[in-house]
């Protein structure tokens, strides 16, 4: 387990509280006794469980509650699993604190918020998306509103802003927060003469960019391509996910990333599991391991194995030398987070340092668990 002290989020007695409310309900989900409700079916093999990226553990709703905790309490009290995590994850969205999604994500290089996010649901064989979405804090719910409202898997742009007002969202006309809005106009000071360079140089350009803001402390290095993803598995076996983002910080407008493409930035199989991902989209939507991942669980691997399996396709997949460092490796990470059908989890990344972790929440309450790496090193 890994300690945050970006934020104290956690009081032991919290995750005793949590766990100790979630026992007795994962072990009648898994007895086999007359006192189980009527009518209801359970898989006593499936271990219920919410994973999701390290910030479903940072964030908190109000000071009490975490994206994971959120979710696992509600799938366990009997809510519709994507119901659980998108409850979950607008924790994360709607915190101005977590500059990676919702309000307060990093902007595009005009200054205007533009988000991402996809949805899938498991039992119900149903998805939607949308990106380029602008001002609404919560793409998630648009993202579900497109999988249960329409014949579609993906609305963009300022459609999906018109099909969000149609729906009864509220439309705001800006939603950067104090935060990003600093972050962005630091950002412009430092790299508007370096936007448009030639395409070898321009990539190494930015990343200097983005590092000294970092070591400035005006954005966390975990943000340039910042997203949460979170996945679950309840006690009947029934598997969705969701992923959500703001995208690439300083992206050209207009730009869409994994999150919202289905195979890429998620996917999930209710008969199989689910993957989803963060970092650079770029990689992972040329590859489209997400998919990848469950068919690999599909085909019998661990969760683990599968993941690593999607990181070796990315690497044998970057090969221009922009994108590659002094180890001819790619100079950019992307994690996944992987569940099965049993509940078995994993975190997987190109890179992973003793920081990288993922979230988890079961009967043994919320924490964070450690990422696995392919390669040695960072990026």
């Amino acid at each position: 387990m890994q300690t945050i002290t970006r934020r104290d989020f956690m009081a032991s007695t919290a995750v005793a509280g949590l766990a100790a409310a979630a026992e007795p309900l994962v072990a009648a989900s898994h007895r086999e006794s007359p006192e189980r409700a009527p009518g209801v079916k359970v898989q006593s093999s499936v271990r219920p469980v919410i994973i999701s990226s390290s910030n479903g553990q940072i964030y908190k709703n109000g000071g009490a509650k975490t994206c994971v905790e959120t979710a696992f309490e509600m799938m366990m009290t009997g809510s519709d699993v994507l119901d659980a995590l998108i409850a979950g994850v607008n924790i994360v969205e709607l915190d101005p604190l977590d500059t990676s999604v919702g309000y307060g994500g990093l902007p595009n290089a005009d200054g205007v918020v533009q988000l991402d996010a996809s949805v899938m649901h498991g039992p119900k064989k149903r998805a939607g998306a949308v990106g380029a979405l602008e001002g609404v804090r919560t793409p998630s719910n648009v993202a579900k509103a497109v999988m249960e409202m329409t014949d579609h898997h993906l609305i963009v742009g300022k459609d999906a802003q018109t099909f969000a007002r149609n729906m009864g969202f509220t439309i705001e006309a800006d939603i950067n927060s104090p935060t990003s809005r600093k972050a962005w106009q630091e950002w412009k000071r430092r790299s508007d003469p370096l936007h448009y360079l030639d395409p070898n140089r321009r990539e190494a350009a930015l990343r200097e960019v983005m590092m000294s803001m970092v070591a400035d402390g005006f954005i966390n290095e975990n943000h340039i391509y910042g997203t949460i993803n979170c996945n679950g598995v309840s006690a009947k076996g029934e598997i969705c996910g969701v992923t959500t983002t703001s995208g690439l910080a300083w992206k050209i407008p207009g730009r869409l990333g994994d999150s919202p493409i289905l195979g890429a930035g998620l996917y999930v199989d209710g008969e199989v599991g689910a993957a989803g991902s963060t970092g650079r989209g770029e990689a992972n939507l040329f590859s489209q391991c997400s998919m990848l991942i469950v068919e690999e669980m599909r085909r019998g691997k661990s969760p683990k194995d599968a993941g690593l399996e999607a990181c070796r396709r990315i690497q044998r997949n970057t090969i221009e030398k922009r994108l590659l460092n002094d180890r001819s490796t790619p100079n950019f990470n992307v994690n996944f987070y992987v569940v099965n059908a049993k509940g078995d989890h994993a975190g997987v990344a190109l890179y992973a340092n003793a920081n990288s972790t993922y979230a988890v929440c079961d009967e043994k309450g919320a924490r964070l668990e450690r990422i696995e790496a392919l390669l040695p090193g960072v990026a």
